[in-house]
């Protein structure tokens, strides 16, 4: 994937993003100062992005195909990691500010960049499934606060939803079996068009959405993993009773269909040692009670 690593300190993204991981933070951000900004002005964008290269060498693959290869696809989905995702890339060129702005202010302009990086994603979609042959993507792109999306619906579709339908239906059309989108925000407002653009599986989905009045309105078209909001579970003075507590309201609240619990966080670790583990063991704590 071409985000950073995840070891913290300072790493330069392929598209020239500068992202920095401060000691004893628990994640990474994009610098935008004048000395680090990529984008300085989206009418001319031209001049400032350039399309990084998708490596096509077999070298560069030789260690994602024999990961997948030494996978038993009887137990698993083969899933490679892409992020990060179509609006987060336009707010790490140019801020988060000026990303929002130009949505209203260039439109035109905002899409030809948007075009430009789907382009990239395809390009990489192309070299992912002809190599992996994966059965499943799990694709990162966020897409709210906590309270709200950053996007109302309706330009949420006039900007994004036609870059994930190509992208979405390139990996399908390529025998992908499930998609899984990590966004961890709210986003109910936001779930017909993640259900049009070929969603299977909405990862992340925090408290704030209500996600069981959402499973009820939506779940015979999409599926719902999360409802474990990280701030409350991991963080330094995590405990057991918390996080049994947390997983079973969730189990509880949620039931059996159409829900998977889950830390709202988009990989497999957390923050702070300990609490992923321990929190996978209380969700087969509930497994057992539950089925």
């Amino acid at each position: 994937h071409t985000f950073s690593d995840l070891t913290g300190g300072t790493v330069v993204s392929p598209w020239g993003v500068t992202f920095h991981w401060p000691e004893g933070q628990i994640g990474q951000f994009p610098l935008h100062d004048e000395e680090h900004l990529v984008l300085k002005d989206i009418d001319e964008w031209e001049k400032y992005v350039k399309k990084p290269a998708v490596p096509t060498n077999d070298e560069a693959w030789e260690a994602a195909v024999k990961h997948a290869e030494s996978i038993d696809r009887n137990e698993k989905f083969v899933a490679p990691f892409v992020a990060p995702g179509i609006f987060e890339m336009t707010h790490h060129l140019m801020s988060m500010e000026e990303a929002l702005m130009a949505l209203y202010e260039s439109p035109d302009k905002m899409k030809e960049l948007i075009d430009l990086l789907v382009e990239y994603e395809l390009d990489l979609a192309k070299e992912i499934t002809r190599r992996l042959k994966p059965d499943a993507l799990f694709h990162h792109d966020d897409w709210g606060s906590q309270k709200n999306s950053f996007i109302a619906p309706d330009m949420f579709e006039e900007f994004f939803l036609p870059a994930y339908k190509k992208i979405y239906g390139y990996y399908r059309e390529q025998g992908v079996e499930l998609i899984v989108h990590h966004n961890d925000s709210y986003s109910a407002n936001l779930v017909p068009h993640m259900i049009d653009m070929g969603i299977d599986i909405w990862q992340g989905v925090m408290t704030t959405n209500n996600t069981p009045e959402l499973i009820k309105k939506y779940g015979d078209k999409i599926s719902f993993m999360g409802d474990l909001d990280s701030g409350v579970i991991d963080f330094p003075e995590w405990s057991k009773e918390i996080i049994d507590r947390e997983v079973e309201r969730a189990c509880t609240n949620c039931g059996k269909h159409y829900f998977i619990p889950c830390l709202t966080q988009g990989l497999g670790f957390s923050s702070f040692p300990g609490v992923y583990d321990e929190v996978s063991k209380s969700i087969d704590e509930m497994s057992k009670k539950m089925f």
